[in-house]
């Protein structure tokens, strides 16, 4: 039976992750993906809360519905903590609305993983501006997790974020990690990392946790899907949730 997520995408930067990322799960799983405008690329906290206003969310529900889509995901770590705890469920609220779907968003997805693998406390290394990536970790603190190290790239647009080759992000991860974290957090969605999670997780010894790996987790989680796939990393490779880290389902709307 196929189970299809449908995914808003801000831009254009590492989307090729989620045709990656279908070929290696099942070729009964699909992930539509629309892309959402931008008036520019920028890791401002001004154009990201631009990026994830209902409107341009709205945008690509009926092309994701019409895919067939039996969930939602707002693809965008930036585009979704910038609104803070409460404006980042009051957004998702209003995507489901609008849908007549279940919904989340990456943001919200990095918080469901970590509770998924058992842990309390992370390390993120982000390729963001210091002010974006404190407010990251506000959110993930907001959510109950401890982040016990940061360190920020400094990079100003998903362009660059995206030019990245994997020998940098290996760099930055092993920059931000600490010993006290149980999990590595890498959550700007431009970052290319679908095919070489494995290698960041030996690297860092623990499991890490990526923007556009977490969302496509994420929609299968609302969808009741569970799907073994170890070369996506150990969040894939958890066949049964931790006791008690079961979240509920996401923001539900029924028609």
């Amino acid at each position: 039976m196929t189970t299809t997520v449908g995914l808003l995408y801000p831009g254009h930067a590492a989307e090729d992750d989620f045709p990656r990322i279908e070929i290696t799960l099942d070729t009964d799983i699909r992930l539509p993906l629309f892309h959402t405008g931008a008036d520019e690329d920028s890791y401002r906290r001004g154009s990201l809360l631009e990026s994830g206003a209902p409107d341009r969310l709205a945008e690509g529900v009926e092309e994701l519905r019409l895919a067939g889509a039996e969930a939602l995901v707002w693809a965008s770590t930036g585009g979704s903590f910038v609104y803070g705890w409460a404006g980042a469920h009051n957004q998702i609220a209003t995507l489901a609305r609008s849908a007549g779907l279940p919904a989340s968003s990456a943001s919200f997805a990095f918080v469901h993983a970590v509770r998924e693998l058992g842990a309390h406390r992370v390390a993120v290394a982000a390729a963001w501006p210091e002010d974006v990536t404190a407010l990251f970790t506000d959110f993930l603190v907001a959510g109950g997790t401890e982040v016990v190290a940061a360190r920020s790239a400094g990079l100003s647009t998903a362009a660059e974020a995206a030019g990245w080759e994997p020998a940098q992000v290996k760099e930055l991860a092993l920059a931000a990690d600490h010993p006290d974290a149980e999990v590595l957090l890498l959550p700007d969605a431009a970052l290319r990392t679908a095919a070489y999670i494995p290698e960041l997780e030996e690297a860092v010894g623990k499991p890490v946790l990526t923007a556009n790996q977490v969302s496509v987790w994420e929609g299968l989680r609302l969808t009741d899907r569970r799907v073994w796939a170890p070369t996506l990393g150990t969040l894939f490779a958890t066949r049964q949730p931790v006791p008690g880290a079961v979240e509920p389902k996401g923001i539900e709307v029924r028609e």
